[in-house]
């Protein structure tokens, strides 16, 4: 027997749980094949079969948590003969009747029995190995409801029952991840936003100009957010506090420019980060942040993708923002909100034309970067994507 255990999952990241097994006990399985994904607080890790053989037995059953060097199950050769599960019912009960080799049940189930006062150990219901299901948990409730109470009990408490209605869901540990960094940046910054508002259609000309010959070339296709990279580090590059963090009483003016790019999953945000961004032409970040916004959504990020960012570039324009106040993604000092292209009347030479615009917003950490500097900053920006010349003359 070979056991699978949990892998060393990164810096400062000491257990994971188990999301979803991809094999189930008696399937065969080659090298390397991906048995079971495990979710961290951060991302998603695959664990794949150390060798080729039969997945004998799953120790640990989704929704466990578990540690580095747990055992998640073992392999057995070519001929190993799986672990048999406890056979099921043959027909569904009213309800779940204790049984002394009943898996454990899933968290969530354990949640809605531990509100109703309910005791669910030993108990298995009609999932998959015997496990003890919602709906399970549900109708045990209700049925031990119904039993009268015995003389001298006390009235039990009134059980706060899922119902069709609503649903109580566990956060996954990315989703805890999120709402923790989200709020210690609030709770640890003085956070501040600037706003302006940026000409795009020198960009926008550009774009429709070289972007058939710039994909035939490259590979890759010509977006906005390249332009926004090369903006910010001009910027940055003359207003190093925005590229600089707090480290107690000590600033850390950062030298190198690795840009967070923000990207929405169906897990929640993630920012992978393209690294030195100032020695990379627009065709390496296009290609780069193409590759990690697949990695991202396919939930193939790996640890060294999303640390140590310098600044971040947050695109809330796709999903239709117009204006927004970004947060700072700790422990930066700043970072750029891009927003919806609408064309809107404005006045150039005393004339009203219509141009499309996009809002622009900083938010910066105030103890670090002053007003001066955070206005400044963004006139840069602003003045970068007006005239994308700036940038490649480096004015």
């Amino acid at each position: 027997m070979t056991d699978i255990v949990v892998p060393t999952l990164g810096e400062s990241v000491s257990e994971a749980t188990v999301a979803k097994w991809l094999k189930k006990a008696g399937d065969s399985v080659r090298k390397d094949e991906t048995l079971v994904e495990l979710e961290t607080d951060k991302v998603s890790v695959e664990v794949s079969a150390p060798e080729a053989g039969v997945l004998s037995e799953i120790v640990a059953g989704e929704g466990s948590t578990v540690s580095i060097g747990a055992l998640l199950g073992r392999m057995g050769g070519a001929g190993a003969q799986p672990v048999q599960a406890a056979p099921k019912a043959e027909a569904p009960k009213p309800a779940p009747a204790p049984q002394a080799t009943a898996k454990p049940s899933p968290p969530s189930v354990q949640r809605i029995a531990a509100e109703a006062g309910v005791d669910v150990t030993g108990v298995s219901g009609s999932g998959k190995d015997g496990r003890l299901t919602k709906s399970d948990a549900l109708a045990l409730i209700e049925q031990r409801a119904a039993q009268p109470a015995p003389a001298g009990a006390h009235p039990p408490l009134q059980a706060r029952v899922v119902s069709d209605r609503e649903e109580r869901v566990p956060m996954t540990r990315l989703r805890q991840t999120i709402a923790r960094r989200l709020k210690e940046a609030q709770n640890t910054a003085a956070m501040l936003t600037t706003f302006n508002e940026a000409d795009m259609s020198a960009i926008m000309a550009a774009r429709n100009k070289y972007k058939d010959s710039f994909e035939k070339k490259h590979g890759v296709k010509l977006g906005f957010m390249s332009f926004f990279v090369k903006a910010c580090i001009a910027a940055l590059k003359e207003i190093p506090n925005v590229n600089a963090e707090i480290d107690g009483s000590d600033i850390i003016y950062k030298n190198f420019y690795d840009i967070g790019i923000a990207v929405g999953t169906d897990r929640g945000l993630v920012v992978p980060v393209v690294r030195d961004a100032d020695h990379k032409s627009m065709a390496d970040i296009e290609r780069e942040i193409t590759e990690l916004g697949v990695k991202a959504r396919d939930g193939h990020l790996k640890l060294e993708d999303l640390q140590g960012a310098t600044f971040t570039i947050s695109n809330g324009g796709v999903y239709g923002s117009l204006m927004s106040t970004p947060i700072l993604n700790a422990p930066q000092s700043g970072i750029l909100g891009m927003h919806k292209i609408q064309d809107r009347p404005i006045v150039i030479d005393k004339q009203v034309v219509v141009r499309p615009m996009m809002y622009l917003a900083l938010s910066y950490d105030h103890r670090i970067v002053d007003g001066k500097e955070a206005v400044t900053f963004l006139v840069r920006v602003k003045e970068g994507l007006e005239d994308p010349e700036r940038m490649l003359l480096d004015l």
